[in-house]
C-alpha cells in the first residue's frame, strides 16, 4: 500500500514536471505572463509529490514494511529507531530520493522567494530546475526505484551497514552533504536562466546567485568538516582526512565555490569576469554531478561509496548533456559576457581576488586529476594504478600555505589601485605577527617547512583580517562615542557580507592551525595492558582498570575503561555486528584545548585478562571542528541582508 502510493506520486510528478518544462518556456515565448504561475505551480506541486514519496518511505522504514525493496535492504527490527529512520540516505536507492526531495525543496524556496521579480530569470531558472529534477524522478521511477515490491516478503531484514549505525554523525554529515551539493543545483539554475533571458550582461543576477551559493557553500562546509569528524570518530585510525576518492568529490566543488564567491565581488564591484563566473557556476554544478557519479556508480573503492548496476551510465549522460547545453548557451552570449572593466594596478584587491581564483583552480584540478587518474588508467590499461596521501601532499601543500598568504593580503588592499606608500603601510605590519606565529611552531617542535609556513602565514593573515576589524570598530568609536563590544556588533550588523567573510576567514585559520599542528606533531603509543597497568604518552599516564561486555539490541560490545592521570576517563569499544564480518572500532576521544588523546581499543583477551590498546596524542585537532563552525558563522553572517541605522 505504502510502496504503491509513493510510486504513483513519482508517476504524477513525472507529468507534472513535464508540463512545468514546456509551459514555462511556452508562455514567456508567446508573452504570456499570466501563464508564468502555473510553471510555479508546477514546482511547488512536484515539492508536494516527492514528499509524500519520502514520507511515505520513512514510514515504510518505521513500520518495518519490508514488502518495499529498499526496507528489505536496509531495514531491521532490531535497528534503533534514530537509525531506522535516517537509513533513508544510508544506500543508493533511498539516498537519490533524499536528493529528489532537497532538490524539490530548493525549487519550491526559489520561486517562493522571488516568484515576484519582474522579467524572465526567475521563470528560466525554475524551468532548468524542473529539468534537473526530472533526471532524478527518472533515476526514482527507473534504474534507483526504492518502492519495487519483494516477495515473498522477508520476515526481517540485514538493517545498515554497520559503518552507518555507530555514531550520531550519520544523521548530521549526509543531509548536510545534500543540502550543501543539491543547493549548487540553484546558482547553475539562475546561471542558465540569465542566458537564456538575456540578463546575463547585467549583475543583478549575479547578487541573487551569490546569496544562494553561499547558502550552499556553507552547508558544504559544514558537511565536510562533519564527515572529518565521523572519520575521526568512528574508523579508528585517529585521522580526519586520507584523500578518499568521496571525500574528495566533496571538497573539489566547494573550491570551485569558493573561488566563485570571491570572483563575484569583483564582478560587482569592477564590472570584470562575467565569463568566468559563469563557467565557475556551471563547473560546480557539474563537479557535484561527477561527485554522485563517482559515490554511486561503483567504480570507486572507498568506505563511502555504494555499490550498483547501470546508474552510472544515466549519470555520465547528465553530465555529458548539461556540459553540452552550458557549452552552446555560453557560445551564445559571448558577446554579452565580455568583460567591461579592467584591471588598474597589480596592488589592488581584484588583482589578489584574480590570483586567488587561479589557486583554487589549480588546487581543484590538482584533486580532481589525482581522484580520476586511477579510474583513467584502469580504464585505458587495464592497470590499477594508486594514487595515495604523498602526491596529494606534495602537490596541494604549497598551494594551501600560498592560499592562507593570500588570506591576509586581500583584505589590506583597495579596490582599483593602492599606492607604494600604502601598500607599504597595509602589507608589511602583518609580518610582525607572522614571526611570531613562526616561532611558535618552530617551539612547539615543528620541523616540516610546510607546517612551519602554514603557522607564519595564519599569523600574518590574522593580523590583516583583525586589523580590519579594529580599523572600523575604531572608526565608529569616534563618530558614535560607542564601546568597542556595541562598535563591533554594529560594524558586523552594517555590513555582514564584508565582515561575515573576515569571521570565516578566522575559522580558515583555526582548522590550518590545527591541521599543521596535528600532522606535524602527533605521537602513538601502542601496548598490550592488564588491569592496573599502564601505558605513559603526552605527559599522561593511562591505566587500563577493566575489560567489559554487554549486549545491545542491534550488537554486542566489548570495551576498556583506560583511567587518564590527569583526571577522567576512555573507554573505547568494538562492536560485533550480525552482518558484519569484522568488529567496528568505536574509538573515545578526550579533548582539551591544546589537543585530543584519542584512544582505540586494538584486541582483547577472553574473560579480560588483557586488552591491546593504541593511544595517540594528536595536539590542535579541536581546533579543527572550532575553525568549522566559525566558517559556516561567518558564511551565515554574510547570507543575511545588512541592518541599516535609522536616521533619529
Amino acid at each position: 500500500m505504502i510502496g504503491t502510493l509513493a510510486r504513483d506520486a513519482l508517476l504524477v510528478s513525472l507529468a507534472v514536471i513535464t508540463f512545468g518544462l514546456l509551459i514555462g518556456p511556452i508562455a514567456i515565448a508567446k508573452g504570456r505572463r499570466d501563464w508564468i504561475p502555473l510553471s510555479y505551480a508546477a514546482v511547488y506541486t512536484n515539492f508536494l509529490l516527492v514528499t509524500i514519496a519520502t514520507v511515505a518511505m520513512i514510514v515504510a522504514l518505521v513500520t518495518h514494511d519490508f514488502s518495499v525493496s529498499y526496507v528489505a535492504q536496509v531495514g531491521s527490527r532490531a535497528t534503533p529507531l534514530l537509525y531506522t529512520v535516517i537509513s533513508l540516505w544510508g544506500s543508493l536507492e533511498g539516498s537519490i530520493l533524499f536528493w529528489g526531495w532537497v532538490l524539490a525543496m530548493y525549487g519550491a524556496a526559489v520561486v517562493f522567494i522571488n516568484h515576484r521579480r519582474p522579467g524572465d530569470l526567475v521563470p528560466y531558472a525554475s524551468t532548468a530546475l524542473l529539468a534537473v529534477s526530472l533526471f532524478f524522478t527518472i533515476l526514482l521511477v527507473g534504474p534507483a526505484d526504492p518502492f519495487k515490491p519483494v516477495f515473498p516478503v522477508p520476515l526481517d531484514g540485514p538493517g545498515p551497514n554497520p559503518l552507518l549505525q555507530n555514531h550520531i554523525l550519520m544523521a548530521v554529515h549526509p543531509p548536510l552533504l545534500y543540502l550543501g551539493y543539491v543547493g549548487m543545483a540553484v546558482p547553475f539554475a539562475f546561471a542558465i536562466g540569465a542566458m537564456l533571458s538575456g540578463e546575463v550582461e547585467h549583475d543583478d543576477w549575479i547578487r541573487i546567485t551569490r546569496r544562494w551559493t553561499l547558502a550552499s557553500w556553507a552547508f558544504l562546509s559544514a558537511a565536510i568538516i562533519a564527515g572529518m569528524w565521523w572519520s575521526y570518530e568512528v574508523l579508528g585510525w585517529g585521522g580526519y582526512w586520507a584523500w578518499d576518492p568521496v571525500e574528495n568529490a566533496s571538497f573539489i566543488p566547494w573550491l570551485t565555490a569558493t573561488a566563485f564567491l570571491h570572483s563575484a565581488m569583483v564582478q560587482e564591484r569592477r564590472k570584470m569576469l562575467r565569463l568566468w563566473n559563469v563557467n565557475l557556476v556551471v563547473g560546480t554544478f557539474v563537479l557535484t554531478i561527477l561527485g554522485t557519479f563517482l559515490t554511486r556508480s561503483g567504480i570507486i573503492s572507498s568506505v563511502h561509496a555504494f555499490t550498483t548496476g547501470t546508474i552510472g551510465y544515466y549519470f555520465l549522460a547528465f553530465i555529458a548533456v548539461v556540459l553540452l547545453v552550458s557549452l552552446v548557451f555560453v557560445a551564445g552570449n559571448s558577446l554579452k559576457l565580455k568583460t567591461v572593466g579592467r584591471f588598474d594596478s597589480p596592488a589592488s584587491r581584484e588583482t589578489v581576488f584574480l590570483l586567488n581564483n587561479l589557486f583554487l583552480t589549480v588546487f581543484m584540478f590538482t584533486v580532481l586529476i589525482g581522484t580520476l587518474f586511477p579510474l583513467v588508467a584502469e580504464a585505458a590499461r587495464g592497470v590499477k594504478v594508486s594514487v595515495g596521501e604523498p602526491f596529494f601532499n606534495k602537490m596541494t601543500l604549497p598551494v594551501m600555505v600560498t592560499l592562507l598568504f593570500l588570506m591576509g593580503v586581500g583584505p589590506a588592499l583597495p579596490w582599483k589601485s593602492a599606492s607604494p606608500e600604502l601598500v607599504k603601510q597595509k602589507l608589511l605590519p602583518p609580518f610582525a605577527l607572522a614571526a611570531v606565529f613562526g616561532v611558535i611552531a618552530l617551539l612547539m617542535g615543528i620541523r616540516n617547512v610546510y607546517g612551519v609556513l602554514a603557522f607564519t602565514f595564519t599569523g600574518y593573515a590574522l593580523f590583516a583580517n583583525l586589523r580590519e576589524f579594529y580599523i572600523g570598530a575604531a572608526a565608529r568609536r569616534r563618530a558614535h562615542g560607542e564601546s568597542w563590544l556595541m562598535a563591533l556588533v554594529l560594524l558586523i550588523g552594517g555590513n555582514r557580507r564584508r565582515y561575515g567573510g573576515y569571521v570565516a576567514h578566522m575559522g580558515v585559520f583555526l582548522v590550518a592551525l590545527g591541521i599543521a599542528a596535528s600532522s606535524s606533531l602527533r605521537t602513538e603509543q601502542e601496548a598490550t595492558l592488564e588491569p592496573g597497568k599502564s601505558l605513559t604518552i603526552a605527559g599522561r599516564t593511562i591505566t587500563l582498570r577493566n575489560v567489559w561486555g554487554r549486549e545491545e539490541p542491534q550488537r554486542s560490545v566489548i570495551g576498556a575503561t583506560l583511567d587518564i592521570s590527569t583526571g577522567g576517563k576512555v573507554e573505547p569499544r568494538m562492536n560485533f555486528y550480525p552482518t558484519s564480518q569484522q568488529p567496528v572500532p568505536t574509538p573515545e576521544v578526550r579533548s582539551y584545548w591544546s589537543g585530543d588523546l584519542y584512544a582505540n581499543l586494538q584486541a582483547f583477551q577472553p574473560q579480560g585478562k588483557n586488552a591491546t590498546v593504541k593511544m595517540i596524542w594528536e595536539p590542535l585537532v579541536p581546533w579543527i571542528w572550532l575553525g568549522g563552525g566559525v566558517v559556516v558563522l561567518g558564511a551565515l553572517i554574510g547570507i543575511m541582508p545588512a541592518v541599516r541605522r535609522r536616521d533619529a
